[in-house]
């Protein structure tokens, strides 16, 4: 009889996550800060010398989703957090315009992915609303970096890549941790940040929780 089939991934902890069929407990935090610090945006180009991971552009989101107004609460904050960690788990971030050739079958895998992070941590599904004000804050992101980082034009970035967000001016990281505006960070640099923001969110949905 044929072997069943499996996709092993060997996690940096020793873990093993099988991208065919992964489970919540199948990698754990620093995992999968490293492997979204490890994980580029925009092809892996970029006009800086590093290109930009995709932990830098979460935290990112969850900057510009905070700054949106309205009061977040810190499951809210972990769900944008991690709104791209299936990514991180399965070391591709494909370009939006692609996804419809990869077919049916690689919009399963990340979703049973995305479905794996969302019951490890406990992620509230998305409301239609929170949703939307979401996929604004992605596209603000997603526009200034196509600027800053990747070297496109703002004339570019409406006609060409046809997304129609606000190109900022100001980094949303610039506060937070200083360095250059949208200078994408070293690997090990974005995995420490981003795992420092996880593990505080996590510790603040504790405290609650500990407080009812």
């Amino acid at each position: 009889m044929p072997l069943p089939t499996r996709a092993w991934v060997r996690m940096p902890s020793g873990k093993r996550l099988d991208l065919l069929d992964p489970t919540p407990f199948d990698w754990d935090d620093a995992d999968l800060a490293l492997g979204l610090a490890r994980t580029y945006r925009w092809g892996g180009h970029s006009a800086w010398p590093l290109p930009l991971s995709v932990a830098q552009h979460s935290i990112t989101v969850m900057l510009l989703r905070r700054a949106a107004g309205g009061t977040l609460s810190p499951e809210a904050e972990l769900r944008e957090l991690l709104h791209d960690a299936e990514e991180g788990l399965l070391g591709f971030d494909a370009i939006s315009v692609i996804k419809p050739f990869l077919g049916d079958g690689f919009r399963a895998l990340t979703q049973r992915l995305e479905q794996a992070v969302f019951l490890r941590y406990g992620l509230p599904a998305w409301t239609p609303g929170e949703y939307r004000k979401h996929k604004q804050a992605d596209r603000v992101a997603a526009a200034s970096e196509a600027v800053h980082v990747a070297g496109w034009s703002e004339q570019e970035v409406r006609r060409t890549l046809k997304i129609r967000s606000t190109v900022l001016a100001a980094d949303p990281l610039l506060a937070l941790y200083g360095g250059k505006a949208w200078e994408p960070w070293a690997p090990a640099l974005a995995a420490e940040r981003f795992l420092a923001e996880l593990h505080r969110l996590q510790n603040d949905i504790q405290a609650a929780t500990e407080n009812v």
